[in-house]
């Protein structure tokens, strides 16, 4: 890392302000439990989306529920949300409305989740580890609106706020994308490996975000990829 961007990076984690580097090999790290910490990431969306997956890298030892990814807009604060009430179960929020993945319980490391949505057939998929789920029905016909809010951290009940700090995140996150479109099997599992991915409206090779509160961004101390 040259100097500039180790400095931009020093300042974003210190000072709150919106930087914007390749996260490679990085993690952020969000020290509290409970906290009232989060990340906001800047996208660029213009239209509402009809297709999109997120995915991401998580390193948790809680067992209460903890949000991953919230997007909110004004009309509806869970818009897209990743959430996980319990140790092996994930919820998956389009729309305000959710399905259930029930998944074997975590055995202390990394796990790598991507979900899609499409809303011409109102199918979402859920992958695990590089694993796809069973797939579920929800919200067909829908839209999600493009003047988002979208932080790490925190579950919004309100746009850009309204946070529970008993629903926040404490771990380390890493890996974050999102697609205006759906990932074929063979990108799904190439977002798992960390291989070439096509063009992201989040990336996290050219992630812009702004921390908020207490998260740094440290190396990761291991491979993130399981078995």
């Amino acid at each position: 890392m040259g100097r500039l961007q180790l400095w931009v990076t020093v300042l974003a984690g210190l000072s709150g302000i919106v930087a914007q580097e390749d996260l490679y090999r990085k993690v952020f790290v969000f020290r509290k439990d409970p906290s009232d910490a989060y990340v906001v990431l800047r996208a660029g969306l213009e239209q509402p989306l009809h297709n999109f997956t997120v995915c991401l890298r998580s390193y948790t030892e809680l067992t209460r529920p903890h949000s991953l990814f919230s997007y909110a807009t004004k009309a509806q604060d869970n818009e897209i949300l990743l959430f996980k009430p319990k140790p092996g179960e994930y919820r998956f929020y389009v729309g305000g409305k959710f399905v259930t993945f029930r998944v074997p319980e975590g055995r202390g490391d990394w796990e790598h989740v991507c979900a899609g949505w499409e809303s011409a057939t109102g199918i979402a998929e859920f992958w695990l580890n590089g694993k796809p789920w069973p797939r579920k029905g929800l919200q067909r016909g829908y839209a999600v609106g493009a003047e988002a809010a979208i932080l790490l951290g925190q579950e919004q009940d309100a746009f850009g706020g309204g946070f529970d700090v008993y629903n926040s995140f404490s771990g380390e996150l890493a890996d974050v994308y999102l697609w205006d479109t759906g990932l074929s099997p063979d990108k799904m599992r190439a977002a798992y490996l960390s291989l070439r991915l096509p063009p992201a409206v989040l990336a996290w090779k050219s992630l812009s975000y702004e921390v908020k509160g207490d998260v740094v961004v440290k190396p990761r101390l291991r491979e993130a990829l399981g078995p």
